[in-house]
């Protein structure tokens, strides 16, 4: 008989439920995306959408209709009746016995929450610490997938060092993004970010701020620098779905701008809520 194991209690393998054999458990086969609301309003729901879409076509998984998902989303948002709400969901390859390789026409899973969002508005007003963390991400983080240990590593050893946020450092000394956030700074006038490849998430708000530093005339620069020339930056910043636009004022051991939020953080800020 096959058996497994739950704690301590041993059932045949058959008596299993689907989510203790999803695939997104064993291997992380799966995608996600997480969308906010604003006021009762769901913030910029079609370019998630989108996303989640193109997440799901790079890793081959079939049997998803976007329409539906957006129909879900939105009606379990209504349900909630939360005006501030954080919406979570995943979809995964389908639940079966472990195995790399699975049955052709599994079906997939769909996973939803929506939840409060925690407001913290001195994080805004006063800005946050970061600390850099070795790259050690796979290859293809242009795909929002489920894989996330590494990010889970470098959030705990921000937490320790007493920051909020990791941003990571490639094998070449340059930035690719934070843990759970693009990344940005301010040269001057200018906005610099890495530019989006195959290693940088195409994040929804990063897209925002773009369009908003060209509302207000930054010029744009899409350019990778390195964390020493983050440090010596004029203002820093991080790109959040659920929080927007975060200062930041601590990077590793270097205090940025006095440690007050600057001038262009807040002008984009501010530019950022038209949007909204």
């Amino acid at each position: 008989m096959q058996v497994a194991m739950i704690q301590d209690k041993i059932m045949p393998v058959e008596e299993l439920g689907p989510a203790y054999l999803d695939r997104g458990v064993f291997f992380g086969d799966g995608v996600y995306e997480v969308v906010r609301s604003y006021n009762g309003r769901i913030f910029s729901l079609d370019e998630h959408i989108q996303r989640f879409a193109r997440s799901l076509a790079a890793i081959e998984i079939t049997g998803i209709e976007i329409d539906r998902v957006r129909r879900r989303v939105q009606k379990a948002f209504s349900a909630a009746g939360i005006e501030n709400a954080k919406i979570y969901f995943h979809a995964t390859r389908g639940s079966g016995l472990r195995s790399h390789v699975c049955d052709e026409g599994l079906a997939p899973n769909f996973f939803l929450t929506v939840t409060e969002l925690e407001d913290k508005p001195e994080v805004k007003t006063n800005g946050i610490a970061v600390s850099t963390y070795p790259d050690l991400r796979w290859k293809r983080c242009d795909i929002k997938s489920l894989n996330l240990l590494p990010n889970v590593l470098a959030r705990m050893d921000a937490e320790k060092k007493g920051c909020e946020e990791a941003v990571f450092v490639d094998d070449d000394g340059f930035i690719t993004e934070g843990a759970a956030s693009g990344f940005l700074a301010v040269f001057g006038d200018r906005l610099h970010t890495a530019p989006l490849t195959a290693n940088i998430l195409p994040s929804i708000t990063r897209m925002f701020v773009i369009k908003a530093a060209g509302n207000i005339g930054m010029e744009v620069v899409e350019e990778s620098f390195t964390a020493e020339q983050a440090g010596g930056a004029d203002e820093l910043f991080l790109a959040v779905t659920t929080k927007d636009i975060v200062p930041v004022v601590r990077f590793d051991d270097k205090t940025i701008r006095e440690g007050r939020p600057g001038k262009y953080t807040r002008l984009l800020a501010e530019e950022f809520r038209s949007f909204i």
